[in-house]
C-alpha cells in the first residue's frame, strides 16, 4: 500500500483545494492507497476535508522559517512508501524537510504548480527544486512558463497532466436558483464563479454588462474575496444601476448543481491560467462559456465551437460576446453540448485519476533525486 499525504496551506476554499479534495476522495476509495490530509487549522478548510471522513493532521505550516511542521510531519513518514504531494512551493519546503529528518528513502514529493510561474532564482529556491521528484503542470503553457528557454537541471521532472473535475455532492441541498432570484423566464442567467479579485477580470465583466440591454439577463456571482475589494464591486453595482441585474451569492456548495441552471458562464480573467478549473467544470455540466485567450484555455477550448475566446480586458470583446449568447439559444446550446463531448473524450476525470495514480507507482519504482539540505532563513 503507498501513503499519499496531501498538503494544503491555503485560507479559504480555492480551485487548489477543490482538486484536493476529488482526488483524496477517489485515493480514499481505493485498496492500492492510504490517504491522509495535512492543512492549517482554518475552519472552511476543515469543515470540507471532515466531509470525507479521512484522518486529517493539523500543522501550522508557515512557510520555510517553521521548524515546528517538518519535525511533526517526518513521525508519519518513518514507514512504508510515501507520496507527499504539495500544492505550493511555500509546502515545499516543509515537505522536503521532513522527507530529510524521516530517513524514509522510500519517499517521494510531488508538487502540483497550480498557476503560471517563473521559477526563483534565489539560493534557497535552487536547492529546494533540485529535491522535488516531480513537477506536475496542468498545461503546456504552464509548463513553458517555469521551465522557460533555458534548460533546466530539474526539466526532466516535469510533466503535464491536465486537472480535472468530477460533481462531487457535498454540503446543503441547491436552491431553485431563477427562483431565489426573481427571474423571469425571458432573462438569460449568466454565472460567474471563482475567486473574488481583480486577477479574475470581474471589473471588465461589469464594465461590459453595462453595454448590456438590462431586461435580458442577470448575473449570478458565486465566490468569495478580500472585503475591501468586494466592497468595491458592490459600489461599482449600485452606481451603475445593476442592483437588479448582478447578485453576489458567496461561497456555495455543491457549484455544479448551480452551473446546470445557468444559460452560460463568463470567466474573464486578466491573469493567465494555468489551465482554468472553472471553465472545465461548465464543459462537464454541458454549458457554453466565455474566456480570456491569455492562459492555457485555448488548449482546450476552441472558439466558437465549444466556446468563446475574448482578449483579456476588453470589455467591447466581451459586451459582443455576452450578446451572442444572450440572444442566440441555439448557439449557446450547441456550444455547450460540443463542450460536454470534449470534456467526456479528453478531459474526464477517471482518466485524470488513473495518470495521476500511475504517476505515483512510477515515482516509488525510480530512484529518489539527490535529497539536498534546504536551508533555512534565520
Amino acid at each position: 500500500m503507498i501513503n499519499v499525504f496531501h498538503i494544503v496551506s491555503n485560507k479559504h476554499w480555492t480551485g487548489a483545494e477543490q482538486y484536493t479534495y476529488d482526488l483524496v476522495d477517489r485515493l480514499r476509495n481505493d485498496p492500492d492507497f492510504y490517504v491522509e490530509v495535512v492543512c492549517r487549522k482554518r475552519p472552511i478548510v476543515l469543515k470540507q476535508y471532515r466531509r470525507l471522513e479521512v484522518p486529517i493532521s493539523i500543522l501550522p505550516l508557515k512557510g520555510v522559517t517553521d521548524i515546528d511542521s517538518p519535525v511533526r510531519f517526518a513521525r508519519l513518514l518513518r514507514k512504508g512508501q510515501n507520496i507527499i504531494h504539495v500544492h505550493s512551493f511555500r509546502d515545499a519546503f516543509m515537505a522536503v524537510m521532513a522527507r530529510r529528518i524521516s530517513e524514509n528513502r522510500d519517499t517521494r514529493v510531488v508538487v502540483s504548480v497550480h498557476g503560471v510561474y517563473t521559477p526563483k532564482k534565489n539560493y534557497m529556491y535552487t536547492k529546494l527544486y533540485k529535491s522535488i521528484d516531480c513537477f506536475v503542470f496542468s498545461s503546456e503553457m504552464a509548463r513553458d512558463a517555469f521551465l522557460g528557454k533555458a534548460k533546466k537541471p530539474y526539466a526532466e521532472r516535469a510533466v503535464v497532466l491536465r486537472d480535472s473535475v468530477c460533481d462531487s455532492k457535498i454540503g446543503t441541498q441547491v436552491p431553485e436558483l431563477r427562483r431565489e432570484l426573481g427571474l423571469d423566464s425571458q432573462q438569460a442567467l449568466i454565472m460567474y464563479h471563482g475567486k473574488i479579485a481583480p486577477e479574475k477580470g470581474i471589473d471588465a465583466l461589469l464594465g461590459a454588462l453595462t453595454h448590456v440591454d438590462k431586461t435580458k439577463y442577470h448575473l449570478a456571482i458565486i465566490g468569495e474575496g478580500e472585503p475591501k475589494y468586494k466592497a468595491k464591486i458592490k459600489g461599482f453595482i449600485v452606481a451603475a444601476g445593476m442592483v437588479h441585474n448582478v447578485s453576489l451569492l458567496g461561497f456555495r456548495d455543491n457549484i455544479l448543481e448551480y452551473l446546470r441552471q445557468a444559460d452560460f458562464g463568463v470567466l474573464p480573467s486578466i491573469q493567465p491560467e494555468a489551465l482554468g478549473i472553472t471553465n472545465l467544470e461548465y464543459m462537464m455540466a454541458g454549458k457554453a462559456h466565455i474566456c480570456s485567450n491569455n492562459g492555457a484555455q485555448p488548449e482546450y477550448v476552441s472558439d466558437g465551437i465549444n466556446g468563446l475566446l475574448v482578449p483579456p480586458g476588453d470589455e467591447s470583446a466581451l459586451t459582443t460576446a455576452i450578446n451572442v449568447l444572450i440572444n442566440d439559444k441555439a448557439t449557446r446550446s450547441r456550444m455547450g453540448a460540443q463542450a460536454q463531448k470534449d470534456f467526456q473524450q479528453n478531459l474526464d476525470y477517471p482518466g485524470f485519476y488513473q495518470r495521476m495514480t500511475n504517476l505515483y507507482r512510477h515515482l516509488l519504482e525510480t530512484a529518489p533525486v539527490v535529497d539536498i539540505d534546504v536551508p533555512i532563513e534565520e
